[in-house]
Order: structure tokens, then C-alpha cells, then sequence
């Protein structure tokens, strides 16, 4: 596969915010070859119609052709290095796993992890998850959104960028289905305040901070983050209407 294809589509005047920075990083060798021998396979990008996903003939995400059955779909959004979404997806397979990173080696290394444990119910994308959402998901057609973790984007004058603003969330709770659920995690302590409350005031969500859930494995960033006294928030909201 040409690096070229791996590109971010350049922010167009009047578009939202990305939230996330575009950056290149070294692959190394064995995710250079699970780009090359996998991404094919079971990855697609969001922004470069030379790797595109299969889509109805409306122009929607076909998830029943991407997954090869139809099943309740899960996005993740920033999955980073891909443990946490290989666990998760491994423990429960009668649900459809959706990755969707912008930086290459954690859709390399999520790759590996989906070969290497045999995992059939994860698919991964290459690009932004917002804009994915936005232009090729169904409104109510997910069962659940986790961002664990997303870059709190600690300047004040970059909040604009964080994930979990109002406008961002009305796009996540659209896409779930009535009764999905959306499940956030952060370990910045201004960022936690900010997505109870903006969560909170959503009219059609419904939930709150909870303890980490046993489902939800501690990543290896979120144990150095813990190791160094930082203190871990989860928020879990559930569409009401």
C-alpha cells in the first residue's frame, strides 16, 4: 500500500473544528507490514476514496458488507494503540466494533492485535470519526460510542477542539439509537467537569460519572496516567429519546 494513501484531507473554510492534531510518526517495520498485508482487509480510510468503505446505495456506511453480518455496531472514536478495543470486542462478540483513528501506528498496531487474536468483529478506519459520523452513519443506527481518553486539549484557547462540547455530542447521541449508550473517559480533571456538565444538559441523555467498568480495560496510557496520581473519570449516558 502507497504511504500517500494514508493522507488526512485538508480542513475545508467553514468546517468544524478538528479535534485532533494530524501528525506522522515512525512505523518501524512489522506495522509497515500490517498496513501493507491487512488495511485492505479490514480497514478502510474516511478520508481518501482510494481505500473507501463499502457504502448502500444511498451513500451510507454498509456495515452488514464491512462486518459480513448484521450485528449491534460499536464506535470507538480515538482508539489509540487498539488494546482496549481488541480486548472489549474479543470478551463480546455479538457486537460489531467500528475503530476510528487519525494517527497510523495505532491503526497498524490494532491491525496486528485483530490478526494475531483472530478477531472477526472489528473493523478499523483511518481518519476523522466526527466527519465519518457525520457524512456516512445512519442517525440511530449505533448501540454505543465510547472516546476513551480523547486530547483534552489543555490550552484554554484549544477547548474549542475537545470532543465533548454540546454540537459534538448532538452528533453522537443522533447516531445512537434510542437506548445506546455513550461512554467517555478522561484523566484531565477540567475535561471531566466539562463532559459531566455538557452531558448533564443534554435533554435526551441520561446517566452520569460511574465507576470504571469492568468491561472497560485500563490501557497502558491510562496506567501511566494513574501511576502518576492522575485521577481517572468515567461518564456513561444512555439516549433516552
Amino acid at each position: 500500500m502507497r504511504p500517500d494513501v494514508f493522507t488526512h484531507r485538508a480542513s475545508r473554510p467553514h468546517e468544524p473544528l478538528r479535534t485532533f492534531h494530524p501528525r506522522r510518526a515512525p512505523l518501524g517495520r512489522d506495522r509497515t507490514d500490517a498496513l501493507e498485508r491487512l488495511f485492505d482487509r479490514w480497514g478502510f480510510s474516511v478520508d481518501d476514496d482510494r481505500v473507501p468503505p463499502p457504502r448502500t446505495p444511498d451513500g451510507l456506511l454498509d456495515t452488514a458488507a464491512l462486518f459480513g453480518r448484521t450485528a449491534p455496531l460499536v464506535v470507538e472514536i480515538g482508539s489509540g494503540m487498539g488494546d482496549a478495543t481488541a480486548a472489549m470486542a474479543a470478551a463480546d462478540p455479538d457486537r460489531d466494533w467500528l475503530a476510528v483513528e487519525a494517527h497510523l501506528p495505532g491503526v497498524a498496531a490494532l491491525l496486528l492485535l485483530v490478526e494475531r487474536e483472530g478477531l472477526t468483529n472489528v473493523r478499523v478506519a483511518h481518519g476523522d470519526a466526527l466527519r465519518l459520523l457525520r457524512t456516512a452513519v445512519a442517525p440511530g443506527s449505533l448501540d454505543a460510542v465510547h472516546a476513551f481518553f480523547p486530547d483534552p486539549w489543555p490550552k484554554a484557547r484549544h477547548h474549542k477542539r475537545r470532543l465533548v462540547q454540546p454540537a459534538h455530542v448532538a452528533l453522537l447521541r443522533d447516531r445512537l439509537r434510542v437506548g445506546g449508550t455513550l461512554h467517555v473517559a478522561t484523566d484531565w480533571a477540567d475535561y471531566a467537569t466539562q463532559m459531566v456538565d455538557v452531558l448533564t444538559a443534554d435533554p435526551d441523555l441520561a446517566g452520569g460519572t460511574v465507576e470504571r467498568p469492568a468491561h472497560r480495560p485500563v490501557t497502558r496510557f491510562e496506567q501511566r496516567g494513574l501511576d502518576l496520581g492522575h485521577e481517572v473519570t468515567d461518564v456513561v449516558v444512555r439516549r433516552v429519546r
